[in-house]
């Protein structure tokens, strides 16, 4: 398993064989939660507020890795 933090929250993801299982998403305060899983190999949380998006996705392709993408606007 993975912990992956963001200024919206964090969200634990496990790698597998050629697919990601996402374990928890816990938003912080005054955020809120979304995940999108179109193909096993990728997941993607996340946590909005009014004036901020966290981004956290979760891959195995080409290898496995987790990524973090902060807008504020």
């Amino acid at each position: 398993m993975y912990t992956v933090p963001s200024e919206g929250g964090k969200a634990t993801v496990r790698f597998g064989d050629g697919a990601v299982c996402l374990i928890s998403a816990v938003p912080n305060q005054g955020f809120t939660a979304s995940t999108e899983q179109s193909a096993p190999q990728t997941l993607k949380v996340t946590f909005s507020a009014g004036r901020h998006r966290s981004e956290i996705t979760a891959t195995t392709q080409p290898q496995s890795r987790a990524d973090v993408r902060e807008v504020s606007w």
